[in-house]
């Protein structure tokens, strides 16, 4: 018998509003990503982009919806697979979220192919080609065909398919041709699959100044002869696999390592999600892959265009600097510069934020290799959530620990699709000595955070760095995060404890200044939130101003529309998931939502609340996390939210950071109430926050180069 529940309920849920139905109070979560994946879409059709940029974001719109179909939609097909019948917030079984999510996510891929075409149309005209086998010319074949024969012919197996050869395994993300053959007229019809190796490139360049391109499919059936010799081909038809990706964690698992080392392995052979097949594929042929594969025609998806748009990433790399962004530089913060490149000198004299990418993440690799090489220094504690290849935040590490310095690093294997490297880091760490710990079975730590403790004469001084991003050098050059340094005692003395609770479970007896998901940061929440309903209630200023990623948390919600009935101001600036249901008389009327999308990701988490004040002001409680508002990050993750109280960086955080994200005219989206997206429509000067932060240097990392160090030049929201 199946048995349906719902998602758990907010016990502090407004009880004024719940006369109104779920449907009506939350948007589907899957349904609002895929909005999401929609507007990165129409960044490659935004003519201000140039057009190499433009692909990039439709390669950008494959890769997020391969990942969806991994994760996502793996894991609802996991539930109806095992007859669990449990609600999402507004009240839809995972049977209907799948149908819901097929119709939405089938346009979507008819808007990439239709945005596809339209670039090849364009790309000719700036001598940039992706070529069809017949607009070669007689040199390009000669060229083609010798590369073929070098470096692609040895590498493919042809496999014949009949009852002596079964279907092979296609793995995840693998893409394959299938084949009819025929020597004769009077033989019996031959089938074959190549399957095409993944670490040959999908694209071929040819040669010369010109950029001209094909495809890896399209040069093989060019000379499928060499493959096939003496045969016609009578068919083919090139597909792709999307397969169940998702790794759940045995709580009874007594080994992690372990544990993961064989789940990757399944991983590889996980269910198949979605099959993408040409539509040029013969229709016996069609069946015989989606029957080989157990693939229902409800997950099969018939393409005409490209398939695996993703790849198109190869074609971005062409180095034509006139066809993509203006190359940026990140400046390097003028206050470490001051104190002679000194990292613990220039935090000791002050609290110190970094805005990257528009301030170099150099600062913090500066941060962690001064504490290697210092003999001052005692212990580093870290966490890693992901780093990256090659990673120099783990060479520092590597560092401390030969020149002797107690270190500890907490190596999350639990971030997805990072397992495998982070399994490979946690191996080199603990071979240089580092005492590495893997943190909860059931949790993840996802929280941003290093600490150096110092002696200093005949005291120990603790220098802190709190990050809204990941330690990893390559994602912080797109994405827009904050770092934030400080000495503060108070926030050292937290900092130790939420360590000591991930590495000894000790749980922390009282946090004086941080919130920690998942013992205080909800509740925490709250309180603040409670905060403006009571100001508004008594008639003071109060005002809410949120940036995040998602916002999904149906307890958070539910408090936002009982501040908004309470007459709150609340503007919210979500880049992807947004649950939330805006602008509804009665319900959410004070609340507004936008998105961002552009040149770089919005990344950073900024929560301000107004104390009794009008935002933005000095008197607004405001703070930084790693956590958006969704239940994995408040109730199945290791988070921190800190709270930013020097005057200069709480300034810059909530003057310039925040308001230029509200004052965005270029790259917003505004939600409205029936869920849809709307390009922000303006009058006045267009301002991009984007370019104004790439002009206009991080004001709090300047130091002595204001004309007054005291205070920092504030934006006006609503000026250009």
């Amino acid at each position: 018998m199946i048995q349906v529940a719902r998602a758990p309920r907010d016990p502090r849920r407004d009880p004024v509003a719940d006369g109104v139905a779920d449907t009506e109070r939350y948007f589907n979560r899957e349904l609002s990503w895929l909005s999401f994946n929609e507007r990165v879409l129409d960044e490659a059709t935004n003519a201000k982009h140039p057009l190499l940029e433009r692909l990039r974001f439709l390669s950008i719109s494959g890769n997020n919806l391969d990942e969806f179909y991994m994760v996502r939609v793996a894991g609802l097909r996991g539930q109806v697979h095992a007859g669990i019948e449990t609600l999402s917030a507004e009240g839809a079984t995972p049977t209907d979220q799948l149908a819901a999510i097929a119709l939405a996510a089938d346009a979507l891929m008819e808007s990439q192919q239709e945005v596809w075409a339209d670039l090849l149309k364009l790309l000719p005209r700036v001598d940039f080609h992706v070529l069809s086998s017949d607009q070669l010319s007689a040199d390009c074949k000669q060229w083609l065909e010798r590369h073929f024969l070098e470096q692609i012919f040895p590498v493919l197996t042809p496999q014949a398919i009949d009852p002596a050869h079964p279907f092979p395994f296609i793995p995840n993300k693998g893409f394959s041709l299938i084949l009819e053959l025929r020597r004769n007229a009077d033989d019996e019809i031959l089938r074959a699959l190549l399957m095409l190796p993944s670490m040959l490139p999908r694209f071929i360049r040819l040669p010369g100044k010109v950029a001209r391109w094909i495809s890896l499919e399209n040069t093989i059936r060019l000379f499928f002869g060499q493959l096939f010799p003496g045969y016609a081909l009578l068919g083919d038809g090139a597909f792709r696999v999307i397969r169940d990706s998702d790794i759940e964690i045995e709580e009874e698992a007594e080994d992690l390592v372990r544990y993961y080392q064989t789940a990757l392995k399944r991983r590889r052979r996980g269910e198949v999600i979605r099959l993408k097949i040409e539509a040029a594929t013969p229709p016996g042929l069609r069946a015989l892959v989606r029957d080989a594969l157990g693939v229902q025609d409800r997950d099969t998806t018939v393409v005409t265009g490209i398939l695996g748009i993703a790849d198109l990433s190869i074609l971005v790399d062409e180095d034509r600097p006139d066809l993509k962004f203006e190359p940026y530089s990140p400046r390097f913060p003028e206050r470490i510069r001051e104190h002679g490149g000194d990292c613990f000198a220039a935090i000791r004299a002050k609290d110190l934020v970094v805005h990257h990418p528009y301030e170099s993440f150099e600062v913090v690799l500066a941060f962690l290799k001064q504490a290697a090489q210092d003999p001052d220094v005692i212990a580093i504690k870290q966490t890693l959530y992901r780093a990256g290849k090659n990673s120099p935040i783990v060479r520092a590490l590597i560092d401390a620990a030969e020149a002797g310095k107690s270190v500890t690093a907490v190596v999350e294997l639990k971030a997805r699709f990072d397992e495998e490297q982070n399994l490979m880091w946690a191996a080199q760490l603990e071979r240089a000595g580092v005492q590495v710990v893997y943190g909860f079975v059931e949790w993840k730590t996802h929280a941003k955070l290093s600490m150096v403790v110092r002696r200093e004469g005949e005291h120990i001084r603790t220098y802190v760095h709190f990050g809204t991003g990941n330690y990893h050098p390559a994602t912080a050059r797109i994405y827009t995060d904050l770092s934030f340094f400080t000495a503060d005692p108070l926030l050292a003395r937290d900092a130790a404890q939420v360590l000591n609770y991930i590495t000894g479970y000790v749980q922390p007896t009282h946090l004086e200044k941080l919130g920690m998901a998942p013992l205080t940061m909800r509740d925490k929440l709250y309180d603040l939130i409670d905060a403006e309903i009571a100001n508004a209630v008594a008639g003071r200023p109060a005002g809410i101003w949120a940036k995040l990623n998602s916002l999904v948390d149906t307890g958070i919600i539910d408090k936002l529309y009982e501040a908004s009935g309470a007459g709150v101001p609340i503007e919210l600036i979500v880049r992807g998931i947004c649950c939330l249901r805006p602008g509804v008389a009665g319900m959410s009327e004070n609340i507004h939502v936008r998105s961002v999308i552009g040149r770089f990701l919005e990344h950073s988490r900024i929560f301000a609340f107004g104390n009794g004040g009008a935002l933005p002001s000095a008197a607004a409680k405001v703070f930084i996390s790693s956590a958006d508002w969704m239940p994995r990050n408040l109730d199945r993750r290791v988070e921190v939210l800190v709270p930013i109280e020097n005057p200069t960086v709480h300034a810059q955080v909530l003057d310039q950071v925040m308001l230029a994200n509200l004052k965005d005219t270029e790259q917003s989206w505004q939600m409205t109430s029936n869920g849809q997206y709307k390009r922000l429509v303006h009058s006045g000067p267009a301002f991009n926050l984007h370019r104004y932060f790439m002009t206009n240097p991080s004001l709090s990392g300047r130091g002595a180069a204001l004309k007054d160090t005291g205070t920092v030049p504030r934006l006006v929201l609503g000026t250009g």
